[in-house]
């Protein structure tokens, strides 16, 4: 398609993209924008980054760049940073043989072979994936269909999709997550299998998982991505516990009232905390634990968030990687939620003073609105972020569920009473 039949003009680029092009352009090499970046644009969407795909090896691409970086096992990709950007670069991959090695599943582990810009677009996962920006005529060359595919608004799989899926399942979060960017719908060839092989995200490394996660509901459209996730069966997959939580309406709107808030967040420029959101989404089943242990067993609620804690988590990662400088602070959210109940005396000034009280106080907001808390304690914890005087705390009669019983007479002595002497006889 030549530049006076579609709106993407190259002022439109970072100069970071444009240095990386002209610079193989000028070495000899052909280079273009590929993927999400030319897709976005012919959506209108401003994208995020742009990559790179060219003729030259990764040897050779390091060899024009300096600031080259050249990354991955399965197929190396080339990072080349100018200042704060960083982009990737890849090599044009030649077409899938039987050489390529591939597990017990048809997932490719091994895939170093290069080829030719044909050749690498019908590698690309979907249709509107495969869409190249020439910098030398700024036109937009298109070998699977893909600009048909933007007109019409539908995310198809390049070849069999079963297959396609099977060479790498998070193609199937991806189908999700870019359907929902775009306002577009995935083709039905595309979709039916999904479900059905929904359980080969297992065989994905719970480390690439967790960003994937990141990308699909951190983002602007988590609660459209949060459905269309379970509508194809792949949020069971990523979080069995809470799943099976979601039948229970609290439970749900929960976790879908967590994603709005952040999506609201990211929408406004505010800060996002993955601990937070890992925290929305574990907490179902947490609070599940918690009422076993102190319905059952009769722990102590602070001892039963430790323990549910610990259990919820232990199995989560077995799916998801958290880091644990996430799941340190998903700890401390949890455990702070029975400390709010604790209003009298000094335990409220200090507990405003904990490094994770306002990520903790929003987390007891999401509990109140769903009817999880009581609301006059989430309006008590507002109140008291406002001034030098606390608020009084209601009476048993006002809030029932406080427990502000009769102080318990305090033990004289304590550890430094002497004890009598022992006898010697």
């Amino acid at each position: 398609m030549p530049r006076a039949e579609h709106p993407i003009s190259r002022s439109q680029l970072s100069s970071a993209a444009l240095k990386t092009l002209y610079t193989l352009k000028d070495a000899g090499y052909e280079a273009y924008v590929v993927g999400g970046g030319v897709r976005d644009l012919l959506a209108g969407i401003e994208p995020k980054d742009f990559d790179i795909a060219t003729n030259a090896h990764p040897e050779q691409i390091r060899q024009v760049f300096r600031s080259c970086r050249l990354v991955g096992r399965r197929f190396l990709i080339a990072h080349v940073r100018f200042g704060d950007e960083i982009l990737e670069v890849t090599t044009f991959r030649g077409p899938i043989t039987d050489s390529h090695e591939r597990d017990e599943t048809g997932r490719i582990l091994s895939d170093n072979q290069y080829g030719n810009l044909e050749q690498d677009a019908f590698r690309r996962d979907f249709t509107v994936n495969a869409l190249y920006y020439d910098i030398r005529d700024f036109s937009i060359v298109d070998f699977a269909g893909g600009l048909q595919d933007c007109k019409d608004g539908v995310i198809r799989l390049i070849g069999d999709p079963e297959l396609r899926y099977r060479e790498d399942p998070v193609r199937m979060l991806r189908a999700v997550r870019i359907a929902n960017k775009l306002k577009y719908r995935i083709e039905p060839a595309s979709a039916e299998p999904i479900r059905r092989l929904s359980a080969l995200l297992q065989e994905i490394p719970a480390a690439r998982l967790f960003d994937e996660v990141l990308k699909l509901l951190q983002s602007v459209d988590g609660v459209a991505n949060f459905e269309g996730l379970r509508e194809h069966g792949l949020f069971g997959q990523l979080f069995p516990y809470t799943e099976s939580m979601l039948r229970y309406p609290r439970a749900l709107d929960f976790v879908k009232r967590a994603l709005g808030n952040t999506a609201e967040r990211v929408r406004t420029d505010m800060p996002v905390s993955p601990a937070f959101l890992y925290a929305a989404l574990l907490w179902p089943a947490v609070a599940a634990q918690v009422n076993t242990l102190v319905g059952r067993d009769g722990k102590h609620p602070n001892v039963a968030i430790a323990e549910a804690s610990e259990i919820v988590l232990s199995q989560a990662i077995q799916r998801v990687a958290i880091p644990k400088r996430f799941s340190v602070p998903m700890r401390e959210i949890w455990a702070m939620q029975t400390r709010f109940d604790g209003r009298r005396g000094g335990r409220a000034q200090r507990l405003m003073t904990h490094p994770r009280f306002r990520a903790a106080y929003d987390f007891l907001l999401l509990r109140a609105a769903v009817g999880e808390a009581p609301q006059e304690l989430a309006d008590w914890w507002t109140e008291a972020q406002k001034g030098a005087e606390l608020p009084p705390v209601p009476t048993d009669e006002d809030s029932p569920g406080e427990g502000n019983g009769p102080k318990r007479r305090r033990r004289r002595g304590g550890r430094g009473r002497r004890r009598p002497a022992a006898s010697t006889d």
